[in-house]
């Protein structure tokens, strides 16, 4: 047959038409490109790039084109769509292979009806993270959209193992549009499937991209067992969804308790977001609670939030929780923590200056009254300011800091009293009733100097003013009070550090000694202390001028911090790190030795004027090993007053943790023994994905476990799977059980670009 015969019956062929009879009279075989092409096959097309050009209104395939359907197999290098003129064509050498195996070969073949179609009905877009995005029809809105018909994303590609396992997820839609400039990616009636299993649908969703904290977000079924709750599974269905808002409904199924509704509304605007969530339930068993305000039939919470960027460089927002009572909402584990926060707050952030301002109420959640509410804190306002001026090159910088807090209570905020060694009673309280205002003002210049050696020094110079004013309402502390203080500030700290190698492991000893002098006597500066309550001394903050936690105290008199580091690092990334000293006050008032309600500074170690000697050591042992431990030592009778260890391992999917703590007896904070704990935990993996997870915290002292708990973990890198469950050895069963699933996406995944998938060829 010549040349010219074959092209005549490859272009019938791509038009989708049979070769007329006279062809197979016996200068050619029967079977020889005369099937027909059945519309209804599938078809595929394969290629290294797809790319899109506006300027010429074409669609380009290029590198190892393939293009089947029906049986039919075409190769060429580059396939061009022309999207103005409608034209399908292979540019160059093209092969064509019918079903039957023959084979031809022709030059510049313009494609027509059924394989013009099939062009058009199956790309297939693989992008560099392995996702694989499929399409039965597609079109290209501008330059800015990809319209995908019929269309299917999945992160991992055929979703299927080297071991012919199905692994993953992926998302099948009827319309889908990725957005290039803004990464996003909107769907119409997407179906999610699981290891190939369809679970869930939706009429719409909107995603801002494909990132791992968004998908977290995506609507998804969850189990979970408390005692209080019985056995109960939740819904969560995306009932409207676009752009700008989000409506997501979840009623919960409780085998002891009935149906809790939930709703939540998530409305987006160009610089910012806020969200409505409210929950509630009419209780089938009110006796599952031993808490009175519990014992109720109804119970709910409204929850809002929102954050904005009105301007470059400021944030503002608000959260606010309203609920009717405090402990609806760890009761049916819709929050975890043991306070909520009332507030709206604008912030400014930018390299050298940070701003924030804030107006607060502080709510307690578990078991507690709505009375004993008024023991919480609302700051009125609560002002920080910061800045960094760098003078000069060797000039050193200026740092300015300043605070306003007002702290308003209702009711003094008293603690638990515990008993001394003497029988007497140690009292605890946190905060006094009425209205409180301090503010602070420091400023400071520092500079660091580098001798010969490497001997480097960084003297400070700076102030602090307070002015505090509290109006005497509680009680137990009566009359009002109005307090001024200055403080001058000045300090220096030397350190010589030393480095040795030998090529592959570097040694580095640096020895570290600061002098702080704090010219006054006050440290109560704040009157009543709201923010200072929180001290630990350790490693962290061995070499800090002040090292209250909050403006409310401050450190006061002449005091030396003498120590050093120690750090060896080796050439696998393994490093071994030792920070240890002292710190001595030499003169003036120790701020850590005076009272305080708070009983923060009681047995702290800086309550004398040779402190505990501490030391941290921490460590890396490549691949899969991370140590380290902290230990607070009284060098007077050498005893142990603090010290912690722990240790973790992970390698080819085993993990395992040991840590180890323990505070001694403080009989003067009323705490007369002393407190050991060893937390466990390890995980082993049974098959391949799919890890059994347990853990325990045991109190050696009274030689029983607190708490523990078991995990099932199912993770192919695409999608996990879990159970936990945890039991704690209380008085009152708390056993609780829950199950849920999270779908991830590879690190880097953008929807709209990558190698196979680019604008503006």
């Amino acid at each position: 047959m010549t040349r010219l015969a074959v092209a005549s019956a490859v272009a019938l062929l791509m038009a989708g038409a049979s070769l007329p009879a006279a062809h197979g009279q016996g200068l050619i075989p029967a079977d020889f490109f005369n099937a027909p092409i059945d519309p209804a096959s599938p078809a595929e097309i394969e290629a290294n790039t797809l790319s899109f050009d506006n300027a010429t209104n074409t669609i380009t395939a290029s590198g190892d084109v393939v293009l089947k359907r029906g049986g039919y197999t075409l190769t060429g290098q580059n396939l061009v769509y022309n999207r103005t003129s409608s034209d399908a064509r292979f540019t160059g050498e093209v092969t064509i292979k019918d079903p039957s195996g023959n084979l031809t070969e022709t030059k510049d073949l313009t494609l027509t009806g059924g394989m013009k179609q099939a062009f058009l009905d199956a790309m297939t877009i693989t992008t560099y993270d392995g996702a694989r995005i499929t399409a039965d029809s597609t079109d290209y809105d501008a330059a800015l959209q990809t319209l995908l018909i019929n269309a299917s994303y999945a992160p991992c590609g055929e979703c299927i193992d080297s071991k012919g396992r199905r692994i993953g997820w992926s998302m099948k839609s009827k319309r889908i549009v990725s957005n290039s400039v803004d990464h996003s990616l909107s769907m119409e009636q997407p179906t999610l499937e699981l290891l190939g299993i369809p679970v869930a649908w939706l009429p719409y969703l909107w995603l801002p991209d494909t990132s791992n904290e968004t998908l977290n977000r995506i609507p998804k079924p969850t189990y979970a067992y408390t005692e209080k709750t019985g056995h109960s599974l939740a819904f969560s269905s995306l009932v409207y969804s676009s752009r700008w808002t989000d409506i997501i409904l979840t009623p919960t199924l409780m085998s002891r308790q009935g149906l809790l509704v939930g709703a939540e509304w998530v409305q987006r605007f160009e610089k910012g977001s806020f969200s409505i969530k409210a929950s509630g339930l009419y209780q089938r068993d009110q006796s599952a609670f031993t808490f009175a305000d519990a014992k109720r039939d109804w119970r709910g919470a409204i929850q809002t939030s929102g954050t904005f960027t009105p301007i470059e460089d400021w944030t503002v927002g608000w959260s606010y929780t309203a609920f009717t009572d405090a402990a609806y909402l760890p009761d049916y584990t819709r929050n975890d923590a043991k306070a909520s926060t009332n507030q709206v707050f604008a912030t400014h952030l930018s390299e050298d200056t940070y701003f924030d301002a804030r107006i607060q109420h502080f709510n307690q959640l578990g078991n507690v009254t709505a009375a004993s509410q008024g023991e919480q804190g609302r700051t009125l306002p609560a002002l920080s300011f910061e800045r960094i001026n760098e003078i000069g090159p060797g000039l050193g910088r200026i740092e300015i800091s300043g605070r306003l807090l007002g702290v308003q209570r209702d009711l003094d905020s008293v603690g638990r009293s515990l008993t001394d060694a003497a029988g007497g009673k140690v009292p605890y309280t946190f905060g006094y009733a009425g209205m409180k205002q301090h503010a602070t003002f420091q400023v400071g210049w520092q500079n660091q100097y580098i001798g010969a050696g490497g001997f480097v020094a960084t003297p400070y110079l700076g102030g602090r003013a307070d002015v505090a004013y509290y109006d005497g309402s509680s009680p137990t502390l009566p009359g009002a009070t109005t307090l001024w203080s200055a403080t001058p500030i000045a300090a220096m700290d030397v350190r010589f550090p030393m480095a040795a190698s030998d090529g592959s492991t570097v040694h580095l000893i640096e020895p570290i000694a600061q002098l702080v002098y704090r010219g006054s006597n006050t440290s109560k500066v704040g009157i009543t202390n709201d923010n200072a309550q929180s001290f630990v001394f350790d490693d962290t903050n061995l070499f800090s001028y002040n090292r209250f936690s909050g403006t409310d105290r401050q450190e006061t008199g002449l005091r030396a911090n003498i120590g050093g580091r120690y750090q060896v690092s080796f050439a696998d990334d393994s490093y071994f790190e030792i920070v240890a000293g002292q710190s001595f006050q030499l003169a003036g008032a120790n701020a850590f030795s005076l009272t305080d309600p708070t009983q923060m500074s009681v047995g702290s170690g800086l309550d004398r004027g040779a402190s505990y000697a501490v030391l941290g050591a921490y460590g890396t042992v490549k691949p899969g090993l991370t140590f380290g431990g902290k230990v607070q030592v009284d060098t007077g009778t050498g005893k142990v007053m603090r010290g912690g260890a722990g240790a973790n391992f992970a390698q080819d999917g085993y993990s395992a943790g040991l840590t180890y703590n323990f505070i001694a007896a403080k009989q003067a904070a009323g705490i007369l023994s002393d407190q050991h704990e060893i937390y466990a935990e390890a995980g082993v993996p049974v098959a391949e994905y799919w890890t059994i997870s347990a853990f325990s915290y045991w109190d050696l002292l009274n030689n029983s476990w607190t708490k523990g708990g078991l995990g099932l973990k199912y993770d192919d890198g695409y999608l996990m799977l879990g159970a936990n469950a945890t039991k704690s050895n209380a008085t009152v069963d708390d056993t609780t059980i829950t199950a849920t699933f999270a779908i991830k996406a590879p690190a880097g995944l953008n929807l709209g670009y990558s190698r196979a998938f680019t604008a503006g060829q």
